[in-house]
């Protein structure tokens, strides 16, 4: 049985904490530690970018000329739109109200994932960038985590995205270590016999969007869960193969 476990009662993340440290009490309060094999921690963006600093006080960004420009057309704060167009190396749609990008990270999303809400006191003037490396962050929390018990579980940095052809957000992976997340299922055969041409599943996608179901999108206050009971396939794939390269784009 797969089962999602909300980690409740964590403090507000800082500057500089230690995310690891502060998940596993998390999950000896919940009664999870230790962990198991095949166990998945899901920590929302959120949460890792306070812990690594990548907190920007909007007071302090200085709009350059595009970002006056890209701001009177989006109607959006200038100071905004700076910071969305350092974090990003192309603009995919600016109209008004609306600033897509593709992410320096390869993820085409909103204002370059940066965020001003549940940032914390003071949260009104200050916006949370997308963390430096969520792989590498992903792979960092794991290995804390087995010091502690031994065993390394999966860790997934989750974010929630919206889609161009359909209403509301679902939960994806940026970040991920100790899985596949992506599984390459060309080449083998349905049910018919028939051969697979393009099949590939999302899994870390999959796994982030169960997770969303926890951690909600408002004011629920829930920044990370633990999935138990989905066995995992053999091998680890960063969430970056999830990324589609520019050269395989079916819309340019």
């Amino acid at each position: 049985m797969i089962a999602i476990h909300p980690l409740r009662g964590m403090p507000e993340i800082a500057t500089g904490d230690d995310l690891a440290k502060l998940l596993r009490q998390a999950l000896e309060g919940a009664g999870l530690w230790p962990v198991q094999q095949d166990d998945v921690l899901v920590v929302t963006q959120k949460i890792l970018s306070k812990a690594e600093g990548r907190i920007v006080d909007l007071d302090a960004v200085e709009p350059s000329p595009d970002a006056l420009k890209l701001a009177k057309t989006t109607r959006k704060d200038a100071r905004l739109v700076e910071l969305v167009l350092q974090e990003s190396s192309a603009v995919v749609r600016a109209v008004p109200h609306v600033l897509i990008t593709r992410h320096r990270l390869g993820h085409v999303m909103a204002n370059s994932g940066i965020d001003r809400s549940n940032i914390g006191p003071g949260g009104s003037e200050r916006a949370l960038l997308l963390p430096l490396d969520p792989d590498r962050s992903a792979a960092v929390l794991s290995q804390a985590l087995a010091r502690h018990d031994g065993i390394a579980p999966a860790v997934i940095i989750s974010d929630s995205f919206g889609r161009p052809w359909r209403h509301g957000v679902v939960g994806v992976a940026i970040g991920a270590a100790g899985l596949l997340a992506l599984i390459d299922r060309r080449g083998e055969k349905d049910r018919d016999g028939r051969r697979l041409e393009v099949t590939q599943i999302a899994l870390a996608d999959q796994i982030a969007t169960a997770a969303a179901l926890a951690t909600g999108e408002g004011a629920e206050g829930i920044p990370a869960v633990l999935i138990r009971g989905l066995p995992l396939p053999n091998g680890d794939a960063p969430a970056s193969t999830l990324v589609r390269p520019l050269e395989e784009d079916l819309f340019r």
